[in-house]
């Protein structure tokens, strides 16, 4: 592109951060940016000067941008919204990245909705839609978007894509929310969905907030609350959220139950937490799983708290292991998983 165009565009980028003090700037649609062909038929585009169809003015102008921004406002971020399997989006401009702070995850956006809107008897048949995302999860420092083009132009509101009856959508709902919180990356939840709103988005008016009266919205918004909290003060959640460390499967294999655990883990060793979830209405009694240690484990969070109108169904008492191995782990305990729930345990 041409001078005058680049340094308009990075001024303005500049201009919203120094003026409106914003903490980040998203970046939309950036593949349309990067490729020269995208969404061009053939002898619709020129490929560049190597034969190729990167777009090498996109990204020089985006290595300019992140690299005047970051150098001029430390701590602000900057998102991508990059849809291909281009590299290094989230690495720094130095070590050859295009400079963003993050990038978001449609791969587990898209796999993720279309696993949790399946009736759960046919679920079973795509586990694999929840356990792909870590065959790449390291690969960027990624943000995990359920943003504003996932409710709107009639693709429904979060809770209206859930299966089942009205307490099976919730559920579905608030077993969803606990499967963002725990899964490594950051988070992005659109307005309106922190309370289970029926309806889409419609930027003419405003949310439906009257559905906080009624108790089952009002606990969704509960639980979303009790999830930022535990996200903010347990190191195990946050902290390796872009490193491989932060992360081990328990039990990725139980397709049949349609059940997956694992654990997460922050930079002190004592600072861990587990976190399992039953993708189908049948309650999981005695239920064993593996434990990284020997220590009693005490559930902190449970989708199906009656705080958050759930059936009350969990483990309300100190899981003392035992000495029996399991799925690669030394020791293990019994836990009981609530219908179309999660829980959070961690060290008593």
């Amino acid at each position: 592109g041409r001078n005058e165009v680049r340094n308009f565009l990075v001024a303005n980028a500049l201009y919203w951060l120094d003026e409106f003090h914003i903490d980040g700037l998203r970046v939309d649609a950036v593949a349309s940016m990067l490729y020269l062909d995208y969404s061009r038929k053939p002898g619709e585009w020129l490929p560049n000067q190597y034969g190729g169809r990167e777009n090498l003015e996109a990204v020089h102008f985006l290595r300019e941008m992140n690299t005047e921004v970051h150098g001029r406002f430390p701590g602000v971020l900057t998102i991508a919204e990059e849809s291909t399997a281009w590299p290094a989006v989230s690495r720094p401009v130095e070590l050859g990245g295009l400079g963003f702070s993050m990038k978001w995850n449609m791969g587990w956006m898209n796999d993720s909705l279309d696993y949790i809107e399946k009736e759960p008897i046919y679920r079973k048949y795509q586990h694999n839609q929840l356990t792909f995302s870590q065959m790449y999860a390291w690969t960027e420092n990624f943000v995990l978007p359920l943003s504003h083009d996932e409710v709107v132009h009639m693709k429904k509101s979060l809770l209206d894509k859930m299966p089942g009856d009205v307490w099976q959508r919730f559920a579905n709902l608030r077993l969803f929310y606990a499967w963002h919180y725990a899964h490594p990356g950051k988070k992005l939840l659109f307005m309106g969905s922190e309370f289970g709103q029926w309806n889409e988005w419609k930027e003419s008016g405003q949310l439906d907030w009257m559905l906080l009266d009624f108790p089952a919205h009002d606990g969704v918004r509960t639980l979303l609350r009790d999830l930022n909290h535990l996200y903010r003060n347990e190191a195990a959640l946050y902290e390796f959220d872009f490193d491989p460390r932060g992360f081990r499967w328990i039990d990725c294999h139980d397709a049949d139950q349609s059940v997956l655990s694992f654990v997460r883990q922050g930079r002190d060793d004592a600072a861990q937490m587990m976190a399992l979830f039953n993708f189908t209405p049948v309650p999981r009694r005695a239920y064993r799983i593996g434990v990284p240690s020997a220590a009693a484990w005490c559930e902190v969070l449970n989708t199906d708290s009656t705080y958050y109108g759930g059936s009350n169904l969990g483990n309300g008492q100190p899981l003392f292991p035992q000495n029996l191995p399991w799925m690669g782990y030394d020791y293990s305990v019994e836990v009981t998983l609530p219908p179309l729930g999660a829980i959070f345990l961690k060290r008593c």
